[in-house]
């Protein structure tokens, strides 16, 4: 689908191009976020956007915080995912059993005093996980908010065996939102610039101590909101279906290169925003090349090597040969 871009969106990227101050060009992300067409042909570019103008107020809150504490995660892997909830809901378990991270765990509130990240593997790409302090009513890091705007995704974890639930996990949703800082199931189709919506996935952890009841509340409060993964670190039950939901969750396809004439190479595949094209792929290799693209070979699906056009939507673990 065509992204049919206005005029006032064309004039806000001229801005954007012109800019010469990060205040300039996040003023023109700004609009260009607000001016842009609202439709399924955009949804790449909205999202690209939404990341940018994200990573530029991360930057500037972190240069403003030198005279204060500022704290920021660099972003690895295919993308990067907060992990939100309060405390002793066991975030630091859910790091550790799914990465080689070993952060500090134990039974009192504010173990995590840092942002702690770890790699997790899956399949053939790793996913950065960042397991961050605990949200309460009375605490929440003043550097918080920094690392959040600049992540991919969130995780929001609950434990169904906790006698606060859900107004803990009410809690942390209310303070961020607060902030500014909306975690969403989906993406609205519009939304004020200035906020951060983040999409997110719930993690119902302890699965293996909790009540059934406890678990059907936890559902009938947020399943219409967002998607329940359930687990259970102590039994390592559930881990495996987190990893795939979390891979779908985050619109991400992995394709394959393959040199005319070569081999493919399954060791390193790129990683695209779902709805990417043969053209998005070759500026992802080699951008001064990609204007001379001039068609592709895909092996995927029911493809076996065809010829396709510069506009071709590639699919999770397609095999491209690119022609220039």
């Amino acid at each position: 689908m065509p992204a049919n871009l206005t005029p006032q969106y064309r004039a806000a990227e001229a801005k954007f191009k012109a800019a010469r101050s990060n205040s300039e060009r996040r003023a023109a992300l700004e609009e260009m976020l607000a001016t842009i067409p609202k439709h399924k042909g955009t949804e790449k570019m909205q999202a690209d956007l939404k990341r940018r103008l994200a990573r530029l107020r991360q930057e500037e809150e972190s240069r403003a915080g030198k005279h204060g504490h500022a704290v920021k995660v660099e972003p690895e892997g295919a993308a990067q995912v907060v992990i939100l909830g309060p405390p002793n809901c066991g975030k630091s378990s859910l790091l550790a059993a799914l990465t080689r991270a070993e952060p500090a765990i134990a039974d009192f509130p504010f173990t995590t005093t840092r942002p702690q990240p770890g790699m997790m593997p899956f399949e053939d790409v790793q996913i950065q996980l960042v397991d961050l302090p605990p949200i309460t009513q009375q605490h929440m890091e003043p550097w918080l908010a920094n690392v959040i705007q600049g992540a991919d995704a969130a995780l929001l974890v609950a434990d169904p065996t906790s006698e606060e639930l859900p107004e803990d996990v009410e809690v942390v949703r209310e303070r961020l939102a607060a902030m500014r800082i909306h975690l969403v199931g989906a993406l609205p189709e519009a939304a004020d610039p200035r906020d951060t919506h983040l999409e997110t996935l719930m993690v119902v952890t302890k699965g293996d101590r909790a009540r059934e009841e406890d678990l059907s509340v936890l559902e009938e409060l947020y399943g219409c909101t967002y998607q329940l993964v359930r687990v259970s670190v102590l039994q390592r039950t559930g881990l495996e279906a987190f990893k795939v939901a979390l891979w779908r969750h985050l619109k991400l396809v992995r394709v394959y290169a393959k040199p005319p004439g070569k081999p493919v190479d399954r060791s390193a595949p790129f990683v695209l925003v779902e709805g990417s094209t043969t053209q998005d792929l070759a500026e992802r290799i080699h951008r001064e090349a990609a204007q001379h693209l001039a068609f592709a070979r895909v092996w995927g699906g029911k493809l076996d090597g065809q010829r396709v056009a510069r506009d071709f939507e590639l699919r999770d673990r397609d095999v491209v040969e690119l022609h220039f």
